[in-house]
């Protein structure tokens, strides 16, 4: 920002710089001092002799310092003829001067439509190469602040443009199908669906993927509403708290979360949901949907899960304090199957977040910004395609943008390539 207050010394230098610099100009001088033009005229018109040096070095009279009287040159008075030619290039050089400044507001007012383009940077190059054919170059870089060979560079580097610009194209609409199948996907996923078998030289970075994305309009689905989907019940019996938050494990069918969550339909009613996620690779192994919340639901998840493994013996299953997984009969078909239970502090969602995560993701992406599936059978239907889709094809960041179930399949080839 410029100075507002000058001392008269920084005015007298300031005059002094524009008289004795060879072909020196008001507006070079006043942007090396960081001043308006008008107000290096001013000084010029205070302080100023009437006399300047042109480009080749000799004395010469200053268009700017109003003259008093006769001038005096190193051969006497100024002559009448003298006088009146000097006025008159004096007169030419201001005609010219002002004829500048208008053509340089004009060029400024139609750059100002270039601005609001998105990248000024580019705006500015892109005004210049559209306006060679009427002005010079270097006048239109210098009054728009950039370097003419910022420019030329730019203008060099069109061919390279419009290569990478027409690979965008073709890699958006790559994009565009991936996101058709799943709308729900973003660009970390689609990044690992475009990278899925691809060569390593080949492969997408997931940052380019984003912009290309952001370009064309192509985003993974945001709920921007918050729903409570559990409400904590109090416990009939205390169970110690073996997950303490880290729902991480070495091995599949080690550690395992659950819960609840409802299934709002148009009726005003609910379905519900029962979960029995493996926390090494979130695959979920067991669920069951009913109209009721029973102990019968989770001990269907339960033994969906033990049907999936084969056994779950000596596994860890952890959730929150609702009245299903605190009852007798729960505790003893967990008994029965060989599973520990594991629940959180009372009222604190937090010690069961991988479940509560899982709840709400299938919400999200499976409702959108619906409140409510039309029935009963839509909603089975739906959410049974989801939960399918999940185990097997959705790409997990957990996973490595691994399926849950890939994920798992990997470990496995690593224990047989290891024996």
């Amino acid at each position: 920002m410029a100075r507002k207050h000058y001392s008269e010394k920084f005015r007298r230098d300031a005059v002094e710089l524009y008289e004795s610099t060879p072909g020196a100009t008001v507006r070079g001088i006043a942007a090396d001092l960081g001043v308006e033009r008008g107000t290096l005229r001013g000084w010029l018109t205070t302080y100023g002799t009437g006399r300047k040096t042109a480009a080749d070095g000799r004395a010469t009279q200053s268009p700017l310092k109003p003259r008093q009287g006769p001038v005096v040159t190193e051969d006497g008075p100024e002559s009448v003829e003298a006088k009146v030619a000097r006025l008159e290039a004096e007169n030419a050089a201001l005609r010219s001067e002002r004829a500048k400044l208008t053509t340089e507001r004009e060029i400024l007012r139609q750059a100002a439509k270039y601005f609001g383009r998105g990248d000024e940077l580019v705006s500015r190059f892109q005004f210049v190469a559209d306006h060679l054919d009427a002005y010079p170059v270097k006048w239109l870089c210098d009054l728009l602040e950039i370097a003419c060979s910022s420019f030329y560079a730019w203008r060099k580097a069109a061919p390279t443009r419009a290569r990478r610009e027409e690979s965008d194209a073709v890699l958006a609409q790559r994009i565009r199908e991936i996101h058709d199948e799943d709308r729900t996907c973003g660009a970390p996923r689609i990044t690992a669906e475009l990278n899925d078998g691809v060569p390593p030289q080949e492969r997408v970075n997931h940052k380019r993927v984003a912009r290309v994305m952001a370009e064309h309009g192509i985003v993974g689905y945001r709920r921007r509403r918050r729903v409570i989907t559990t409400i904590p019940e109090p416990a009939d019996e205390k169970v110690a708290d073996l997950v303490k938050r880290d729902f991480t494990a070495p091995a599949p069918n080690q550690k395992y979360v659950g819960d609840i969550t409802y299934l709002p339909l148009a009726d005003g009613t609910n379905l519900y949901l029962a979960t029995v996620i493996d926390c090494y690779s979130r695959r979920l192994a067991g669920w069951a949907i009913a109209d009721h919340m029973r102990t019968e639901l989770v001990t269907e998840a339960l033994t969906n899960a033990q049907l999936t493994r084969g056994s779950l013996a000596g596994a860890i299953f952890h959730s929150d304090h609702g009245s299903v997984y605190t009852s007798r009969d729960f505790a003893k078909h967990c008994n029965k199957l060989g599973v520990t239970q594991s629940m959180g502090a009372v009222g604190t969602s937090a010690d069961n977040a991988l479940a509560e995560s899982f709840n709400a993701t299938l919400k999200r992406e499976v409702l959108q910004d619906d409140r409510c599936w039309p029935d009963a059978v839509t909603c089975q239907r739906e959410v049974f395609g989801w939960l399918v889709r999940y185990n097997m094809r959705r790409r997990h960041s957990w996973c490595g943008y691994l399926s849950p179930v890939n994920y798992e399949n990997r470990y496995s080839a690593t224990l047989l390539t290891a024996a």
